[in-house]
């Protein structure tokens, strides 16, 4: 390709126009600077371009640069049309920018045959856009969604330009630093909202007067110009956050991009998994009296939870509430369960696919984790429900058929009216449904599900065997978020255990004597009682 160095001035005529080559200076070497231009490959949808450069002192200076160009062009082999492109581009985008130095020959000679980019400049942003593409030819539509979240909501705007190769623990940390401060604005203003709400409220019987709504629209005014709730970053989602940009950062050190991940090295407040409490007598008093669950996992004792089937056994989706309750599938999992994959001779249910949802939409997927699928062994109890179940729903499809209505065999367990997938927010919102009217403590459709970990454990089971029922990938996941239940529902055992052994007697007053012997009979005012 061509390429030649010359002599140049910024010299103008009488009509302010550059002389350029006829400037009659140019004789003297003197005179003007040295430029260079070298004709690079074509782009990629095949148009031409050159790299120019001026601003050399002399002509060595300017042959040395030209020779450095002509070098960087030589690094792909001739057959290499890719290579030469990315080269070409790399030397344009410099050509551009006319402070920029030239790329260096060995790290361009690296990049290259390491299928690497060659931009020297690699920025945060760069790196995040290449993993995501990489991530959404790999992971499940929810784990990539909340990939996408955590890059835009936080990671791009703290961190996109900075260039990867020099990213520091330090920018890592005050990015973290930045929510938190994000945080304590959020409270402040969430703060002065409800505030202003309370303003806005006429708290006295009746209609209030024309001078008090007058006030109240007002301040209703005021209300509407404040910024509208939002949530707050808790712990354990800056850990999340964290991970997503460990995760692309190592990805980063595969691709040798960098050789040092400084999310690793981010130190963060603990994020305490939340743990599952029972419901007793005393926790719903509490929650009756303030409104106020204990903990974001709360889980039915099995009163609670015969309440709840009892209200639920009218439901036309009871068969799955049961089925979860007894062997804690996850919603997905229940609403995406097909008839082929339970098998009703052995008692076994196959858990294969799993139905979630993109924001609103419904698609079928494989289930979380390679642990979720797995068998399910079903009790005597819930196989005759299922039946019980395919039997109403062979009975509805026939009637649907028979009156000339649609129906779309899905093979599904669970389906709407005409056969069609079960949305799953329809389950949550049933689920909410009946346990209002049924006026139960409040739990979340997934508690559910951990309430067959306690069943688990009433039943005489150990933490091994809640992970294999509820298909956990560790141990240690059961038991940071059973122990406390498990504990609870020890101490529940041992009380009533206690209260199994019968007892001829009252037990003995707090002032009787700690050596009295155990077998001794009360006496009352008539005396010993007959033996």
């Amino acid at each position: 390709m061509k390429g030649s160095t010359y002599r140049r001035c910024y010299c103008r005529g009488e009509d302010g126009k550059p002389l350029g080559k006829s400037c009659p200076q140019l004789t003297s070497r003197r005179h003007g600077v040295y430029a260079i231009r070298q004709e690079l490959p074509a782009r990629a949808d095949g148009t031409r371009r050159s790299f120019s450069r001026g601003g050399y002192g002399s002509a060595k200076d300017a042959q040395e640069a030209l020779d450095q160009v002509r070098a960087l062009l030589a690094v792909p082999d001739g057959d290499d049309t890719e290579g030469q492109v990315a080269v070409g581009d790399l030397l344009e985008k410099v050509s551009k920018d006319s402070k920029a130095p030239l790329p260096d020959l060995a790290e361009t000679r690296r990049r290259l045959t390491r299928g690497q980019k060659l931009t020297a400049t690699l920025t945060v942003g760069d790196l995040l856009d290449e993993w995501l593409e990489v991530k959404r030819k790999s992971r499940r539509r929810t784990t990539l969604n909340g990939y996408e979240s955590h890059v835009r909501v936080h990671l791009r705007p703290h961190l996109a330009e900075r260039r990867l190769d020099r990213l520091t623990v330090g920018h890592v940390q005050a990015m973290f630093d930045a929510i938190d401060e994000q945080n304590e604005t959020i409270a402040a203003e969430n703060q002065r909202r409800r505030e202003q709400e309370e303003l806005c409220r006429w708290t006295k019987p009746g209609r209030p007067p024309a001078a008090e709504r007058a006030k109240i629209a007002e301040q209703r005014a005021v209300l509407a110009e404040l910024p509208p709730y939002r949530r707050i970053t808790g712990q354990a989602t800056k850990h999340a956050i964290r991970r997503t940009l460990r995760t692309a950062l190592n990805f980063a050190i595969g691709r040798e991009y960098i050789t040092f991940n400084p999310a690793k090295h981010v130190e963060l407040g603990a994020a305490k998994r939340a743990t599952g409490l029972l419901w007793t007598a005393e926790r719903v008093a509490r929650w009756r009296e303030t409104g106020e669950k204990p903990s974001p996992v709360m889980v039915w004792t099995p009163d609670q939870l015969g309440e709840f089937l009892d209200a639920a056994e009218g439901d036309e989706l009871y068969a799955l509430f049961h089925l979860i309750a007894y062997h804690g599938l996850r919603r997905g999992e229940g609403v995406g369960q097909a008839w082929a994959d339970i098998d009703f001779q052995t008692r076994t249910l196959t858990v294969a696919k799993a139905i979630t949802v993109d924001g609103w939409t419904p698609y079928e997927d494989e289930p979380k984790t390679a642990d979720s699928a797995g068998i399910v062994r079903l009790d005597s109890g819930t196989v005759a429900v299922l039946q019980a179940h395919r039997a109403q729903q062979l009975r509805a499809r026939a009637e649907r058929l028979q009156a000339g209505l649609p129906w779309t065999d899905t093979g599904k367990v669970f389906t709407q009216d005409d056969g069609t997938w079960l949305h799953p927010e329809t389950v949550s919102d049933a689920f909410r449904r009946i346990v209002a009217e049924a006026d139960l403590p409040p739990i979340n459709l997934r508690d559910l599900r951990h309430g067959a970990a306690a069943l688990i454990k009433a039943a005489g089971g150990d933490l091994q065997d809640a992970k294999e029922k509820l298909r956990h990938s560790t141990i240690v996941l059961t038991a940071d978020t059973y122990m406390p239940l498990f504990a609870e529902t020890e101490q529940e055992l041992t009380e009533r255990a206690a209260a199994v052994v019968p007892r001829a007697r009252r037990q003995a007053p707090s002032d009787t004597a700690a050596h009295a012997s155990l077998t001794q009979e009360p006496e009352d005012d008539e005396g010993p009682r007959p033996s």
